[in-house]
């Protein structure tokens, strides 16, 4: 009877010290990945959140727009006011009428 039952093998300190140092290279191996994950996430998290910020930034942009009022278009001008608007011009640029007229090429006669 005494055959049949194996004894159990003692590990020595050294064995056991070995075994350990396995686990915790295997745990820290574990929290290293770990990190990188939580890193990653993070990473995501923040490009997410800084496109919902650019979406906010533009949507207060697009709600400034509507509520200021659009500048007044300035109202278009006749073509004998624009005439008008030359002729003041040349006269203060020290030009006479008639001059106007002889460097436009007309004919003006002073008898009309």
């Amino acid at each position: 009877m005494d055959e049949q039952i194996k004894k159990r093998v003692r590990r020595t300190p050294e064995q056991l010290a070995a075994g350990f140092d396995e686990k915790i290279a295997k745990l820290n191996q574990d929290l290293a990945a770990n990190k990188n994950k939580r890193e990653a996430a993070m990473q995501s998290f923040d490009r997410k959140e800084s496109e919902i910020n650019a979406k906010i930034e533009e949507c207060i942009k697009r709600k400034e727009a509507v509520l200021t009022p659009k500048p007044r278009r300035k109202p278009r001008k006749t073509k004998k006011q624009r005439i008008d608007e030359i002729v003041k011009l040349a006269v203060k640029s020290g030009l006479k009428p008639d001059e106007v007229a002889e460097k436009l090429g007309i004919d003006v006669s002073s008898d009309a």
